[in-house]
């Protein structure tokens, strides 16, 4: 979704300022001058707003995660328990919750928790460099639409 609503900026930004530069009687070669610029400019700015977007998000899962390292070195029997009631409210009986929190907690607490109270795991971790490259990149892509027109 994010990588269309990227590469549709970059057809509509682009194409915008190479007509707003014709308008001017603009020479061909200074119209692909102007729609590279903008290709360039707008991948740059779309790459650093989502890297510290991105960013932030990677912040406030980290300050999530130290709190509930500290929350479970300080109180491990309430967030054992606060584990049980999430897989209780997925369905299973609250013994056979108690013994998943129970296992889950003995291999990596911090994983449970994070994975499972908070929606974190390793697929779903932010990761700013990742983000920024793909927004520049969808943004470049539909960019180049109105370019290879010029080109035609």
């Amino acid at each position: 979704m994010q990588a269309v609503l990227g590469a549709n900026d970059g057809i509509i930004s682009t194409a915008s300022l190479i007509i707003g530069v014709a308008a001017a009687h603009a020479s061909h070669q200074n119209l692909l001058v102007t729609g590279i610029a903008g290709l360039v400019a707008g991948s740059m700015s779309m790459a650093t707003g989502e890297y510290v977007s991105v960013s932030s998000q990677a912040d406030t899962e980290k300050a999530a995660l130290a709190e509930g390292k500290a929350e479970l070195a300080k109180d491990y029997d309430p967030e054992h328990r606060e584990l049980a009631g999430i897989y209780a409210k997925r369905g299973l009986d609250r013994p056979l919750a108690g013994q998943v929190a129970t296992r889950l907690m003995e291999h990596d607490a911090l994983g449970a928790h994070a994975r499972d109270e908070l929606g974190i795991s390793e697929i779903t971790t932010a990761r700013p460099l990742q983000a920024a490259f793909a927004s520049a990149l969808s943004f470049a892509t539909g960019a180049a639409l109105p370019l290879a027109r010029l080109s035609n």
